[in-house]
């Protein structure tokens, strides 16, 4: 008994003494997507001032595949000591009822630290489709069953599930095609290889503005202020549509408390920051920023909403 006391005290001594000295080496932040899409873009602006605050560089390691699955698991078993973290996104959350066999658990294996932001997602098409509303788009997917596809980020994420739960109210045949994220099916769509294309706000904004595609319809249950002109899905009809997705930061479950701490603490204020809120809001997200506590019942919410968006709209991993 006195021998596991001593135990605990030398382990608790020593969590501290290595969250004191923490950081004193390199941060790695782990993105599930290739660079250009939106956690890409998140992760870097949150990791550049991180590594401001934290004298220490922080760098951005994208492993895209399997709808961030890849990613998850690296960080899942890797060691806990605060220094290899990832911005975890929905699909993750998706993921716990999409894939039948996983290697980790969301709840179980990855610490929340904070909840960065929300954001919409967006209903777009190659303007010459010469389809100028969600109405022309079901008329023309009505006529032809099947002819039309829609691309997304890949199997599992957020606009995947937006484009099935879309196909749900709507009882339309448009088939999809999973890209590894967000950057190469935005170049494909532009391209005109692809129609119709499901994404985030943020990376698509630019393009819209310069005319490169045509908006359609955003999936949250209001409009977006960056985009005031462009109905919700719900207020076209389709009541009570609201997909919306997410980006966060964990950490492998283990990670001390302090450490966790610290980062959450330094990720709230650079949210906080004019220049970096400013620049998130001009990109269509909503900034959020919560205690560890509040986004671990954040992604417990998820997890059941999201696995009953994919049993009513029958969604498999393509």
């Amino acid at each position: 008994m006195r021998r596991l006391l001593v135990a605990s005290i030398l382990l608790a001594v020593s969590a501290a003494a290595h969250a004191q000295s923490y950081p004193n080496r390199a941060v790695r932040i782990v993105v599930p997507f290739p660079p250009g899409g939106t956690s890409d873009i998140l992760a870097r602006t949150i990791g550049a001032r991180l590594s401001d605050s934290f004298g220490q560089p922080v760098v951005i390691d994208n492993r895209p595949g399997a709808g961030g699955n890849i990613a998850a698991e690296h960080v899942a078993k890797s060691t806990p000591d605060g220094y290899t973290l990832i911005m975890g996104t929905s699909s993750l959350a998706i993921s716990q009822s999409l894939y039948r066999k996983l290697s980790y658990e969301l709840v179980r294996d990855l610490a929340p630290i904070t909840q960065a932001v929300n954001y919409a997602n967006l209903l777009v098409v190659n303007p010459s489709t010469g389809l100028n509303s969600v109405n022309d788009l079901l008329a023309a997917a009505k006529a032809k069953p099947g002819a039309l596809s829609y691309g997304t980020a890949g199997n599992g994420t957020p606009p995947h599930m937006t484009g099935e739960l879309f196909k749900a109210y709507t009882h339309v045949d448009i088939q999809h095609i999973p890209y590894k994220g967000g950057a190469p099916a935005i170049a494909d769509l532009i391209a005109g290889q692809i129609p119709i294309l499901f994404d985030n706000v943020p990376p698509l904004l630019p393009h819209v503005k310069a005319g490169r595609m045509k908006a359609l319809a955003v999936t949250s249950l209001g409009r977006v202020s960056v985009l005031p002109d462009v109905p919700s899905l719900h207020e076209l009809g389709l009541k009570d549509f609201d997909a919306v997705g997410w980006n966060g930061l964990l950490a492998p479950t283990g990670t001390p408390r302090e450490v966790i701490n610290r980062v959450h603490d330094d990720v709230v204020k650079i949210l906080a920051e004019p220049q970096v809120r400013d620049k998130l809001l001009a990109q269509g997200a909503d900034i959020v920023g919560n205690t560890p506590e509040q986004f671990a019942e954040w992604i417990r919410v998820e997890i059941g909403k999201w696995a009953e968006v994919i049993r009513v709209s029958g969604a498999k991993v393509d």
